[in-house]
Parts: C-alpha cells; structure tokens; sequence
C-alpha cells in the first residue's frame, strides 16, 4: 500500500513540467541505398515556478523525438531568479549561435511581449511581464538557446551582495 502512494507522489510531480513542441522539422541522411527520414523535434520543458530547459530530439517517427526533447530538456534545466511582479531582476542579453536575444523588465500588468521561441522559454520559465527581443536569427532553436542563455545569466540583489561582501541595503544607496 505505501509504494502505491509513492507512485502516485512521484506522477503527481511529473506532471506540474510543461513541455512545448517550438519546431518539428523533417531531416534527411543521404547513404547508400537513398536517403534516410528522421525527425527533430525542439521542445522546451519548463514548470513555471522559475525553472526551465531547451531540449533537441531526433527520431523515425514524431512521439520518439519529442519524447527525446523532453529528457534533453530536463538535463539542461535553468534556474530563473523572478521578482515579486513576476518579472526579471535586471535588462540582460543573451547569444546562442548567431541569435542574440535581449530582455528587459517590465511593470506588472505588462505581459509577455516576446516573439517566437523567445515568448515559448519565457512563459514556461514563470514570467508574466518582460519586453524582450530577438537579435540576428530567425532560427528557433538558436533563439531558444539564447533566450535560455539570457536567464541563465541573471543575479539577484543578494547574490550580488554576498560576491562583493558587502550588505544588501549599501546597493541601493
């Protein structure tokens, strides 16, 4: 009876990640005999409480390489400091390959003004007001990648703080 409720914790704590599909593309491998169909899915997973992933899969067939992306998502997990207005601490760029996102805090009330894969990371990381940008590329999974990128590269005041020693409060001042 007690494993019974473990399962039961352990489905109930899969299942608050969301996953969205951002881009399925149809790829192929040229050899001997012609040419050789896969799928890569680009899928980012995220539990929007502040933490979030962008994860690529390839398969022969669609449900394999989303299934892959997820588990690649959630090995690549970042953690995102968010404000009390559920926003981001300070402006902040980020680069992944040619793409170069930037993203700016906004006042509650906002929303979410992002585009493309950007607005897919934001929204699952837990931000609900944010101005952001996309910069260089249009491809999906570099601006994933940089959006990812970004957040990653966010600090705290606190953290801030305590890499210079000296107490919260003399930032502000």
């Amino acid at each position: 009876m007690a494993n019974r409720r473990k399962n039961n914790k352990a489905k109930e704590k899969e299942t608050d990640w969301q996953e969205r599909v951002v881009q399925i593309r149809r790829v192929t491998k040229v050899v001997k005999g012609g040419k050789k169909l896969s799928f890569r899915a680009i899928v980012v997973v995220g539990n929007e409480r502040g933490q979030v992933g962008v994860g690529v899969g390839k398969a022969s067939d669609v449900i394999g390489a989303v299934r892959k992306g997820v588990a690649d998502g959630k090995k690549h997990l970042v953690d995102v400091p968010l404000t009390k207005a559920n926003s981001i601490p300070h402006p902040v760029n980020g680069v992944g390959g040619g793409a170069k996102v930037m993203m700016r805090p906004a006042a509650p009330g906002t929303g979410v003004i992002a585009g493309g894969a950007v607005r897919t990371v934001l929204e699952l990381a837990g931000v609900r007001n944010i101005l952001a940008k996309q910069l260089g590329s249009d491809n999906p999974l570099n601006n994933a990648r940089a959006a990812a990128n970004a957040l990653a590269s966010l600090r705290t005041f606190s953290e801030v703080a305590e890499e210079r020693g000296v107490p919260i409060e003399s930032l502000y001042a």
